[in-house]
């Protein structure tokens, strides 16, 4: 499997925030977002056993597997030995493919709106939708039409900081105005932590 990176931090987004977390990352995807910020290069090539011996070194029981795009290569069985290392195992997808279904947690963060159709969203079930917020793109329908225990906006950060301030502004009256929806920040952004 290609890892973009294994690590030990929080998570900074979304229901979890806060919490302790793994991160097994994923490199590659199958969407080209331009406000995107990960390195989806370098890579290692790792087999699961791999993945799960580093996996194990770190006291958290939550692992969040992310990307890119982790349903491009994440298997059952690999979801399988995490959970017989006595982990969580929650994903971040952009929601194109389907999901394991031994996964615990599901988070979808649809880029339709950003990619076009060849970012449409086939999951419809989720435990939580996380939309990127640019102060720009207009949604006809935030949800996606899934159906989720939670519902986050997210300002897109820009690297300017007044262009930041603006879609700061536009979530916050977003929520206000769409009260089931949350903002989301990333904390790890803020605090400067990986």
């Amino acid at each position: 499997m290609r890892i973009n990176e294994i690590f030990y931090s929080i998570q900074g987004e979304g229901a979890h925030s806060g919490n302790a977390a793994i991160f097994v990352r994923f490199a590659g995807c199958n969407l080209r977002c331009s406000f995107c910020d990960t390195e989806h290069q370098p890579y290692q090539e790792l087999t699961e056993e791999e993945i799960c011996d580093e996996i194990a070194k770190y006291p958290t029981p939550l692992v969040v597997i992310t990307g890119g795009e982790p349903t491009l290569q994440l298997t059952y069985s690999l979801v399988d030995k995490i959970h017989n290392l006595g982990k969580i195992v929650a994903i971040e997808t952009n929601g194109t493919r389907e999901v394991p279904t031994n996964v615990d947690w599901v988070t979808v963060s649809p880029k339709e709106s950003y990619v076009g159709t060849i970012g449409e969203p086939i999951i419809k079930t989720a435990h939580e939708v996380k939309i990127v917020l640019d102060g720009k793109t207009i949604y006809t329908d935030p949800t996606f039409g899934i159906t989720a225990a939670h519902y986050f906006v997210q300002p897109c950060d820009t690297g300017d900081k007044e262009r930041n301030r603006e879609i700061i502004e536009h979530c916050v009256n977003f929520v206000k105005q769409n009260p089931k929806w949350k903002l989301s920040l990333q904390t790890q952004k803020i605090l400067k932590v990986r």
